[in-house]
C-alpha cells in the first residue's frame, strides 16, 4: 500500500466513524445459504445419517443452482460423508402443512464452497437478487392472492419454496397502493402491463406471477410468468398440489438466475484483477465497498493499491476471471460500470 492510501485512509477514518458502512445493492445476502432442514420419521443414528446426505445435497443445489452438481465428480464420495461436515443440527416439530418431525442442518460453508469449485461446478454466490411474487389461487372460495395477512400458511410454503434453492423472495404487502394498482384478475389473466406497473414500486429487477386452479381432482392446472430484463418467461404446469405449484415456479426462477450469476471457477489470472472504483467519498464508502467485496465467495483476497483523489484502486485474487466477476459484481447497484482504458485496471466502476 503506497503512503498516500495510507493517509487519506487516515482522513476517512477520522471522518467517518458514525456513519453507516452498509451498501445499498439490489441483491440479497443469502443467509441460510449453507442451511437445509429435512423430514425424518424417527431420532436414530441412521436417521441422522441419512438425513444429513439428503440435507448436504440441498445446500450444494443452492450453492450451485442447479441439481447437476450432484453428477459432477468427487460429489457423491462428499455426500457418503456429509455427517462429518456439520456444524450442528437440530430436531423440528411440525404442524401441518409441514412435516410431523425434521432435522435443521447447518454445514460449513467453507467446505461446501471449495467442494463446488474444486469438483468444476458452476458457484453461485450469495449475494442474489431478490423477486416479488405475485400468485393468485383459485379454490372453492373464489381466487385469491398469496399474502402473508389472509393466506399465512400459503406464505409460509412460498417463502420455504423459494428458500431451498437459496432465492430471496418478497411478498408485495397488499396496502391500498398495491390494491388501488392491482387486482386478482389482473394476474389472473398475467397482464403483462399492470404485473410491472403495480411492481415499480418495489424497485424489482426480477417479478414472478403465477395462477393455479386447486382441482380436487388430484391434478391441478398453473402457469408461471416471469419478468426479468426485459424479457418474459411462460411456463404451464400440472401439478398435484400448491407446494408442487410453488416448486415449480421456483426451479424456472433459480434455473434461469443461475444461469447468468453462476460462473464456473476457471482460474484467476496471474497477479490478481485490478478494479477501480470512482466517487468514494469518505471511509464509509470504502469499508461498504472492500467488505463486501471480501465477502465473495470466488474473491479470495482484496488489497487495497491506491487511492488518488476519490478513485480506489484494488487488486483482487480470485477464482474467476474478469468477465465472469463482473456479471458478479454489478448485482450491487452502487457500482456502475465505466469503460476500460488502456493498460489501467481490468474493471471499472462508479460508486453511487
Amino acid at each position: 500500500m503506497r503512503l498516500a492510501s495510507v493517509t487519506s485512509l487516515w482522513v476517512w477514518l477520522w471522518s467517518g466513524l458514525c456513519l453507516a458502512l452498509a451498501p445499498g445493492a439490489r441483491a440479497e445476502v443469502v443467509a441460510d445459504l449453507y442451511e437445509a432442514t429435512v423430514p425424518v420419521t424417527e431420532q436414530s443414528t441412521s436417521a441422522l445419517e441419512s438425513a444429513s446426505r439428503e440435507a448436504m445435497a440441498e445446500v450444494l443445489v443452492k450453492v450451485s443452482g442447479s441439481k447437476r452438481v450432484l453428477q459432477y465428480p468427487g460429489i457423491a464420495e462428499a455426500l457418503r460423508s456429509a455427517r462429518s461436515q456439520v456444524l450442528q443440527y437440530s430436531y423440528v416439530r411440525g404442524q401441518p402443512p409441514a412435516p410431523p418431525l425434521s432435522l435443521h442442518f447447518e454445514f460449513d460453508g467453507s467446505y461446501i464452497t471449495e467442494l463446488v469449485t474444486e469438483s468444476g461446478a458452476p458457484l453461485w454466490t450469495a449475494n442474489r437478487p431478490a423477486v416479488l411474487a405475485w400468485i393468485v389461487v383459485e379454490d372453492e372460495q373464489g381466487r385469491h392472492f398469496i399474502n402473508e395477512e389472509t393466506a399465512p400458511g400459503e406464505a409460509a410454503q412460498l417463502v420455504q419454496a423459494f428458500s431451498r434453492r437459496g432465492v430471496p423472495v418478497q411478498i408485495p404487502v397488499f396496502d391500498l397502493t398495491d390494491t388501488a394498482s392491482i387486482n386478482t384478475g389482473d394476474v389472473w389473466s398475467l397482464d403483462a402491463a399492470a404485473i410491472q406497473r403495480a411492481s415499480a414500486r418495489y424497485n424489482a429487477q426480477e417479478v414472478v406471477a403465477g395462477r393455479l386452479v386447486v382441482s380436487g381432482a388430484g391434478q391441478s392446472p398453473g402457469d408461471w410468468s416471469y419478468f426479468r430484463q426485459d424479457e418474459r418467461i411462460n411456463r404451464s404446469v400440472t401439478v398435484p398440489d400448491l407446494q408442487a405449484f410453488l416448486d415449480s415456479g421456483v426451479n424456472i426462477v433459480a434455473a434461469d438466475m443461475a444461469s447468468r450469476y453462476a460462473v464456473a471457477p476457471t482460474g484467476g489470472a496471474d497477479g490478481g484483477l485490478r478494479i477501480s472504483v470512482d466517487g468514494i467519498s469518505g471511509y464509509s464508502d470504502y469499508a461498504s465497498i472492500a467488505n463486501w467485496l471480501e465477502k465473495l465467495e470466488l474473491v479470495e483476497s482484496v488489497i487495497l493499491e491506491q487511492v488518488q483523489g476519490d478513485r480506489v484502486e484494488f487488486r483482487l485474487q480470485a477464482k474467476t476471471d474478469a468477465a465472469q466477476l463482473a456479471a458478479i459484481l454489478e448485482l450491487n447497484d452502487r457500482l456502475t460500470a465505466l469503460p476500460v482504458l488502456g493498460d489501467g485496471p481490468q474493471l471499472n466502476y462508479q460508486w453511487r
